[in-house]
This record gives C-alpha cells, structure tokens and sequence, in this order.
C-alpha cells in the first residue's frame, strides 16, 4: 500500500505540473455507449463495447469506436484481460472538419484488483496499450501507420448506496492517468488525465444504466496546447450469462 501512495502522489504532481501550461481549448461532449458482458463460466468472460462521441457546441461527430476482449479471474479479487479496440476519428476540433475518418488499431491488455471495505469498493486498474494510428495530412488518408505506447492507471471509488435483491444503486468516482511511451513521441510524455463522477442503477440482473460526468484534460502533440473537455457520458450495460448444459444420464 506504501508503494501505491507514493506512485499516486508522483503522478498527482505530474499532472499538476503539465495542467500548468496555456492555449487551452475547452469543448463539450456526449459520450454514449453500450457494453456487452458475456459470461460463459465463473472464470471466463468476453466484453463487447461500441461507444459514439460528439461535439455539444457546434454539433459535430468526434469518433466512434468498437471494442472486444477476453477476461479471465484469477480469484474474486483480481482479474486480467486482453482485447482489441477499432477507433474512427471523424475529428478532435469541431471547427475543423474532413470528408474522411482517420482509423487507430489498437490492442490492449491489463490487470484490476478490488478492495471491499463495507459498502465500499475499491477498484485499481493497470492497462497497457498498443496504438497504431493511419497517417494522414489535411486532405487525405496516407500510406502506412504511426505507432504508440500508452499506459494507463486508473483508481476507482464505488459507494453501495442500496440494494434490494437484483436491484441497486451505487455511486462511482475515478481518477485515471495515461501517458505516451515509444519512438515517436516527442512532446506530449503526458497524454491526459480523466476525472470521473456517476450513479449507475441496475434495472434488473441483466441490465444497468449509467450516467455521469467526466472532465479529459489531454496534452496534444505539440507538447504546449491542450483540450479540456467536459463530458456528459450515458452507459447501457447488458449482461447476458451462458446456462450450463446439464448432462442426462440415462440407465
């Protein structure tokens, strides 16, 4: 535990340092997004998510992405995962505007591990990401791709405020930090840092819905020009649970 407080203390100071720089263009957004959880046993598990941004002032597509990965359970308290995510970048300024997407390929992987402290739970998070980027310029998609690291830890708070047999209603709270790695970064080290508030309600046992609000505070790569982006974010969660095949013995 002594190890996790001085690495979120550094990172708390990094962040506070890089959000000390200027020319920063403020933009608000409405993330909405449906994840899938497939369960096919009590240790494996296959996510889907498909997620559609856009720009609030002027109305304008952001991106849409598509994600899947494979998650396994260690035991109840700890989980990993590795999956692959497709990005379509429409584009990150609204004034700005193509007649073409920019695809990202990207792979994934990470480990969580959970606390439970009475109605509270502690959710720790550690991803690593591989990103390949098209290149483009202005007017077109160019040949070949750009490659990049990304890191992520993200520390998360749950609240149970109640619960009555398979319906809920929990408060979420998170802090997540992410940082560029690899040859071709240059200037932004540091990519963004996502704060995050919500209240997810589970309508039943199989389906729950969230909505919350998230400030992105991202680096560009010019390393001295930023986004802060205030996000109104809604999640439909579906759970849907293989049933076990029961085999007949017959005399």
């Amino acid at each position: 535990m002594k190890t996790i407080r001085i690495f979120c203390l550094l990172l708390v100071c990094f962040v506070s340092r890089a959000q000390t720089e200027k020319n920063v263009d403020h933009q608000s957004l409405l993330w909405t997004r449906y994840y899938n959880q497939l369960t096919i046993n009590n240790k494996w598990s296959i996510h889907t998510e498909f997620d559609n941004r856009i720009f609030m002032n002027p109305v304008e597509e952001n991106l849409y992405e598509m994600r899947i990965q494979g998650r396994y359970k260690i035991n109840k308290d700890v989980e990993v995962g590795a999956g692959y995510a497709y990005f379509s970048v429409a584009t990150q300024v609204p004034e700005v505007t193509y007649d073409f997407r920019i695809p990202e390929y990207r792979g994934q992987q990470d480990i969580t591990w959970k606390q439970e402290y009475g109605k509270i739970t502690l959710n720790q998070r550690v991803q690593v990401e591989e990103r390949f980027i098209h290149n483009s310029d202005k007017q077109e998609l160019l040949p070949g791709t750009t490659f990049y690291w990304r890191f992520r830890y993200r520390l998360q708070g749950e609240y149970s405020c109640w619960k009555k047999e398979s319906q809920y209603l929990k408060a979420i709270v998170y802090d997540e930090l992410m940082i560029n790695g690899g040859e071709n970064v240059v200037k932004n080290t540091f990519d963004q840092n996502r704060i995050y508030a919500a209240l997810q309600y589970g309508v039943n046992k199989n389906i729950a819905l969230e909505l919350g609000y998230l400030n992105s505070f991202q680096q560009r790569p010019s390393g001295v020009d930023y986004f802060d982006r205030d996000i109104i974010r809604f999640t439909f969660f579906h759970k849907i649970k293989l049933k076990e095949k029961h085999k007949v013995q017959t005399n």
